[in-house]
């Protein structure tokens, strides 16, 4: 047996490709899905800082006598909050107010007392979309002091880029987790299944290219996983797949042997047949006792090689379907095996009236003759046919009254030259019937066989 040879993906398309690309989209989307709420939280501790900051700076007002300080303090005081004005509001107290310049118009006002974790995520991602630097005024709780309310102006820009500074190394982070964490399943994945798998992968194309070479078999491995029960189900097919070519090679063999000495034991036969015919004309009356034992044995002799002749040359059956009715077809039957086997039997057609099927006569008729035929000859006086359908499907049962196939014969039943149950028999008959069966979708079983009789079932579809 030859074959094309074996052509792995390349690289940019293979199991461990996909597997590793895989793993770093997962584990971005990941980090994405961290990333967010971090980054609005960055955002809030940035402006709880300055809220913090402002606190602090606007107290020094308490220390003058007039809560004023000099405008050169002042401006260095907003120089460290990072804003524009300060306000603080205690409760039963004035406001206190740090400014320098007017800040301009407010474009954007936050209260951190309403903040929710969804509002902080949003804004977080408006501001890291701004191409301009906006004015906020932050309204909240100041850090220190839970009763005191602040409120700063200050400009967006620096927020902005210290959300884009942090954001720049979550990212690093991130894909250095990425591809650390890849690598890792990458290769583990990779050990443990995509090598194991290019393993039977590569084994099956070897035991393709030459199924009758032992060495080509795979060697399962000691694994108790998925993989080493797939090893060991491969070898195991392997196994029974090259015993079954072997046998059937050894088959080809005995028919192409016998092929070509056809012709001359024909020729042999056919001699010792006219010899045998003039001994029967013999006065001696041993001679002519022994006669018909040695015509039988001859016939017999004719009649396997024939059978092997056509086992061996039929090759698979081709299916002819039509649509014909059962009854009659078994009546034809039951009118033709007897008489060719000189025989008495009692055939009895219990197929109802108008049965009809869909299948190949000719074959049909031929598996319901070979049966009817063991049956007679293995002993049986009394034959019945009969047919019912079932989910869909035709059953015919062929019941009878012989004694019994025995357990060797059942073993082996359906194996060409194995299975005849009785001396002289090729055994070719009902593994010829089981072909024709399964030839149509269908098959043929043995139901049971005791003493008292033996039945087998056909199986058609409808």
């Amino acid at each position: 047996m030859t074959g094309k040879k074996l052509s792995l993906p390349p690289l940019a398309r293979n199991l461990s490709a996909r597997l590793l690309l895989l793993t770093i989209a997962f584990v971005m989307l990941a980090e994405v899905l961290i990333y967010a709420p971090s980054v609005g939280r960055y955002r809030l501790v940035y402006l709880e800082e300055r809220l913090a900051a402002a606190h602090l700076a606007i107290l020094t007002l308490d220390a003058t006598p007039d809560q004023m300080v000099g405008k050169g303090l002042e401006r260095e005081l907003l120089e460290h909050v990072r804003a524009y004005s300060v306000g603080l509001t205690r409760p039963g107290a004035g406001k206190l107010m740090l400014m320098v310049t007017a800040p301009g118009p407010v474009d954007a006002s936050f209260d951190l007392r309403e903040s929710s974790f969804f509002g902080l995520i949003g804004d977080a991602f408006v501001t890291l979309m701004q191409d301009r630097g906006r004015v906020l005024r932050v309204v909240g709780v100041s850090p220190k002091d839970g009763a005191t309310l602040v409120e700063v102006v200050l400009d967006e820009a620096p927020l902005r880029a210290g959300m884009l500074s942090y954001s720049e190394r979550i990212l690093a982070l991130s894909l250095g987790i990425s591809l650390f964490t890849a690598a890792l399943v990458y290769l583990s994945l990779h050990l443990l299944m995509v090598r194991p798998m290019r393993r039977i992968t590569h084994s099956m194309a070897r035991f393709r290219a030459d199924p009758e070479d032992p060495t080509r078999i795979i060697k399962p491995s000691a694994r108790s996983d998925e993989i080493g029960i797939a090893q060991r189900e491969l070898a195991e097919m392997q196994l029974g797949l090259r015993d079954a070519l072997q046998q059937r090679a050894r088959l080809a063999a005995l028919g192409a042997g016998v092929t070509r000495i056809s012709h001359d034991l024909g020729n042999i036969l056919a001699t010792a047949r006219l010899v045998s015919d003039r001994l029967s004309d013999s006065e001696d009356p041993e001679v002519r006792r022994v006669t018909p034992t040695l015509l039988g044995a001859i016939d017999r002799a004719v009649n396997l090689c024939a059978q092997t002749l056509n086992f061996t040359r039929e090759g698979a059956p081709k299916v002819e379907r039509s649509r014909f009715d059962l009854g009659e077809l078994v009546s034809e039957v039951g009118a033709s095996v007897p008489e060719q086997l000189s025989g008495e039997a009692e055939w009895r057609n219990l197929v109802e009236a108008r049965f009809e099927i869909s299948a190949d006569r000719e074959q049909l008729y031929r598996v319901l003759s070979n049966l009817g035929r063991n049956a007679i000859q293995a002993g049986a006086s009394r034959l019945e046919i009969d047919a019912r359908r079932e989910d869909g499907r035709v059953v015919i049962e062929l019941s009878d009254d012989g004694p019994g196939l025995s357990p060797r014969a059942r073993a082996r039943l359906f194996e060409p030259f194995a299975g005849s149950s009785r001396a002289g028999g090729t055994g070719l008959g009902l593994a010829i019937a089981r072909e024709l069966m399964r030839a149509h979708g269908g098959d043929i079983r043995l139901e049971r066989s005791t003493s008292e009789g033996t039945c087998f079932r056909l199986d058609l579809p409808e």
